[in-house]
């Protein structure tokens, strides 16, 4: 007779990874700083699994990125901010986000000094968009800026509801979106999204973790593994997790207000775009709470693809995808020509690798 603690134990072990993250460095002002990356060889497996593939933290990995100003992600912040912002800025109905908001406030403060300040009354700084909010929602101009007018981000926050600007000033300071998961209820009451994809905010808020993602295809491994993965997000530990699609869609924002009906219309598979989410967990202390960090990337597929190795990762991938999945990721139409595609990638890969004869 099998123990009622196997289900659970065996769940736990699939959401983890024993893998070693891998990071590139880079260097700032005050020296270098090291910026963990998308992890193609982790996330692009197969056979092709829908799983929460749940990996630990290696000791001081960063998981927030500062954005500079003018920068692609913050430009499409500013737009979505301007023009749609209950698009992106959502709440359940008496949910109290502040818990979970000074601690990924504090998190940034501590990772990533050069970009962002908590002062003791509760004023939240960017320095490098020289803009600040206090706690009563106060916006403070503290220098001209330096992209476009000088006053982007301020003159974005102005119009947003007073509750909300210290959020939007930290999703326009970093190039991740934020969501709070609540383990205590099993639930995500809270959300900072201005960059998804190909989902409505608004559809999900306030809604249990396996409903949220009950339209996931062949999602069976993820709903069962959801309390174990709500548990771990919120312990005291740091997780990170990758997804990634092909789409033939070249914009971070991938709201599906804002997207065209007809997919692959327009675009050959040639001329394909590659989609990743980093996503990483900040636990909150004190509270059965994380927030979730959401760092999305849109590049050309083809500059993705850089070896034989990762052309061939991804066509089997794919070609081990089941048609639910496809169906799900917009990827039915084009199978067959993106794995032709793929194919002859990988070989003209490695033809361009071997050495001359």
């Amino acid at each position: 007779m099998c123990s009622p603690t196997r289900p659970r134990a065996r769940a736990t072990r699939r959401i983890l990874r024993a893998r070693t993250p891998t990071f590139t460095r880079t260097f700032t002002r005050t020296g270098p700083r090291t910026v963990s990356a998308f992890d193609f060889d982790a996330a692009v497996q197969a056979p092709f699994r829908m799983q929460p593939g749940l990996r630990r933290l290696a000791p001081g990995a960063p998981q927030l990125t500062p954005l500079a100003p003018g920068s692609r992600h913050q430009r499409e912040k500013l737009a979505v901010l301007s023009a749609f912002w209950p698009q992106a800025l959502v709440a359940a109905p008496g949910f109290d986000a502040q818990p979970a908001l000074a601690a990924v406030a504090a998190h940034a403060a501590t990772e990533q000094p050069d970009a962002w300040a908590v002062d003791a009354s509760g004023r939240w700084h960017a320095r490098r968009l020289a803009t600040a909010v206090r706690a009563d929602g106060t916006v403070e101009q503290l220098e001209a800026g330096r992209f476009g007018l000088g006053d982007e981000i301020a003159r974005c926050l102005h119009p947003l509801p007073a509750p909300w600007r210290r959020a939007a000033l930290l999703a326009l300071a970093f190039a991740e979106d934020f969501a709070v998961v609540n383990a205590a209820d099993g639930t995500i009451p809270w959300m900072a999204v201005c960059l998804p994809s190909h989902w409505a905010p608004a559809d999900k808020v306030g809604r249990a973790f396996a409903e949220v993602h009950a339209p996931v295809a062949d999602n069976a491994l993820l709903l069962q593994a959801s309390a174990a993965l709500m548990k771990l997000a919120a312990g005291g530990e740091r997780w990170e997790r990758f997804v990634w699609n092909v789409t033939d869609q070249p914009r971070l924002n991938a709201h599906p207000a804002h997207q065209g009906a007809e997919r692959w219309a327009q675009t050959a598979v040639a001329q394909a775009w590659f989609r990743s989410e980093r996503q990483t967990f900040i636990p909150v202390p004190g509270a059965a709470q994380a927030v979730f960090t959401i760092h999305v990337e849109v590049q050309p597929l083809a500059r993705v693809l850089d070896s034989p190795a990762r052309a061939q990762a991804l066509h089997e991938a794919i070609a081990t995808m089941s048609p639910a999945v496809l169906a799900y990721r917009g990827l039915s139409a084009v199978r067959e020509p993106l794995l032709q595609w793929l194919q002859s990638q990988a070989g003209r890969l490695a033809a361009t690798a071997r050495p001359a004869a």
